[in-house]
């Protein structure tokens, strides 16, 4: 438990620029702080002792704003990046060197028994306010965008964006986990999308409207001309 408590700690210098010294971290990282106070809880739930784990997670939850749950899985390397009102659930599995942002909550949904909370992949950024709910299986390397609400498996290496979330991204390529703000918007790209169609319809229309004003004269003409032939034999 000492070698991972190690490794949670010194991958917060690698995520957070604003790290700047050993001191700070172990004692103004909430995030921190969680971690290793769910590691304690996590062993002490292994062990079959059933209250004063939930007790430590309670007391984590009230210093930090952070609640984890002891029997939560929760991988190497993991970084709770500020981390206020962050939720993680009972039978949540977090992978190794997943990063979390505020307000991300991984809940179940509804009351049944067995693995209700979802399953995260490793290296996993999960953007502020996301929530991910249910039994989901979030595979590795994807991006989770903030605000989005995922109610479906994710599978691995793509950008998930959206309420609810959809896949806007696939590629075998790892990215930096810091970009978790270089997202595509869905929502733009669909708004432009149906601007260019407006425009198309308008052009034809116009087209139509001319082609038609172009036929109304020509019988128009046509209908003088016969006009004229007529009063012309009538005489």
């Amino acid at each position: 438990m000492l070698s991972t408590i190690v490794t949670d700690f010194r991958i917060i210098f690698d995520r957070d620029p604003a790290a700047r010294n050993w001191l700070e971290v172990l004692f103004c990282y909430p995030g921190l702080q969680a971690i290793i106070l769910y590691r304690f809880a996590h062993w002490l739930d292994k062990l079959n002792i059933l209250f004063l784990p939930r007790l430590i997670s309670h007391f984590a939850r009230f210093f930090t704003g952070i609640e984890i749950h002891p029997a939560a899985q929760i991988g190497v390397g993991v970084f709770i990046d500020h981390g206020m009102g962050v939720v993680i659930g009972e039978t949540a599995k977090i992978g190794d060197y997943s990063l979390i942002y505020q307000g991300v909550t991984l809940g179940g949904t509804g009351k049944g028994s067995g693995k209700r909370h979802p399953t995260i992949g490793k290296n996993v950024v999960i953007g502020a306010g996301a929530k991910v709910l249910g039994n989901l299986n979030i595979g590795d390397n994807v991006r989770i965008g903030a605000g989005s609400v995922l109610l479906r498996d994710v599978p691995s290496d793509c950008t998930v964006v959206g309420i609810p979330g959809k896949i806007v991204y696939q590629s075998g390529v790892r990215v930096n986990p810091l970009e978790h703000g270089n997202l595509p918007d869905s929502e733009a790209k669909v708004i432009r999308l149906l601007l260019d169609r407006i425009d198309l319809l308008e052009k034809q229309f116009q087209a139509l409207k001319s082609e038609k004003l172009e036929q109304w004269e020509f019988v128009d003409e046509s209908n003088k001309i016969l006009h004229l032939k007529s009063t012309y034999h009538n005489k």
